[in-house]
């Protein structure tokens, strides 16, 4: 974990350097960010012995020819594993993702897309990335966004939305574009989240922007309340400059809710990230995949998640993918089916 800068320069009021991970404050838990270059992908959407060999598979975190494994042993991602307590944004920007799951949901999504899950309680899935094309390389750009729940809503029933990239409000303004994930800006509001879902009370100012902005683009956020955090992350690009102080890429910043905060951005196209909200402010526990009341409960539940998770799985296999070829879909476990508008 890195160590904010003290000193309160301007607007920013700590600055932080990122990497995959993200550090957060509350009601946000965790963000992973997760860029790879994946190579061609084989019959099995997988990447070629020969690039794969020599990995710490089923652990493997090191960037190398461009990309990680993951968890995943022959398709890149994550093999069935536990969520409790909490949700998940996930945002695929570039790239597949198959999902299946102990409900017995199944789907593949990506480019644009967006899955809100609120597992309130236990729930099992996998999410593994496949090498989709034989053809030409398979790069992703995959951000997955943890949301803590208040504890009247742990233990509640888990349900997803998907919500496709057709449908995601987009800002166009100046010199910058803003996807409005969650909340509001520029007069556009974001398709409405899980109802058991902390996003989902106005009064809780929970936004989630991706906003990429040309060299020089000034981006300005409004006052909203001085109680919520708010947080910004520039992931690519050259430099920002908050007034008179300028930062490099690749950083954190910590800003006032409650007052407009204006940025610059600098020489060079870049990405941010605006994650903001009312805290839940509640004493709980976390440890691993599980974020509840407790000591006790966190125990319990892992000890329910030892003794059930594979018997709870009903598919063949735990890293599980789609055949080749499909496109973007989701099927329920009533035999309902969603796809786009725009399949592709």
């Amino acid at each position: 974990m890195a160590f904010f800068r003290k000193k309160k320069q301007g607007q920013v009021i700590l600055t932080q350097p990122i990497s995959i991970h993200w550090d957060v404050e509350d009601p946000f838990t965790f963000v992973s960010h997760h860029e790879d270059d994946y190579p061609k992908g084989n019959a099995q959407q997988a990447p070629p012995l020969s690039e794969i060999g020599g990995r710490n598979l089923g652990r493997d975190y090191e960037k190398r020819m461009g990309f990680r494994m993951y968890h995943g042993k022959v398709v890149p991602g994550f093999p069935a594993h536990a969520h409790w307590g909490y949700e998940t944004v996930t945002v695929a920007d570039r790239g597949y993702i198959d999902h299946f799951d102990s409900k017995g949901n199944q789907g593949r999504y990506g480019f644009g897309d967006v899955q809100w899950l609120t597992a309130g309680g236990e729930y099992h899935h996998c999410e593994m990335y496949p090498l989709a094309s034989s053809e030409e390389r398979n790069p992703n750009d995959i951000t997955q966004i943890m949301i803590n729940l208040p504890l009247e809503r742990k233990n509640t029933e888990p349900v997803f939305k998907m919500m496709w990239s057709e449908e995601i409000p987009i800002v166009q303004s100046d010199g910058y574009t803003v996807k409005v994930l969650a909340g509001s800006f520029g007069g556009k509001n974001a398709i409405s989240p899980n109802e058991l879902s902390w996003a989902a009370d106005p009064e809780h100012h929970v936004s989630i922007l991706k906003i990429t902005a040309e060299p020089g683009a000034e981006i300005t956020l409004p006052a909203i309340s001085d109680t919520m955090g708010r947080n910004i992350y520039m992931i690519n690009g050259s430099k920002v400059s908050f007034g008179e102080f300028e930062f490099q890429s690749g950083s954190r910043f910590k800003v006032p809710g409650g007052e407009d905060v204006t940025f610059v951005n600098g020489s060079e196209k870049a990405v941010f990230w605006v994650l903001e909200g009312e805290p839940i402010s509640e004493k709980q526990t976390s440890f691993g995949p599980i974020i509840l009341k407790n000591d006790k409960e966190v125990r319990d539940a892992l000890a329910e998640i030892r003794k059930n998770e594979y018997s709870r799985w009903p598919w063949d296999v735990v890293d599980k993918a789609q055949p080749k070829g499909t496109g973007r879909f989701v099927r329920y476990a009533d035999g309902k089916e969603e796809c786009p508008s725009e399949h592709s």
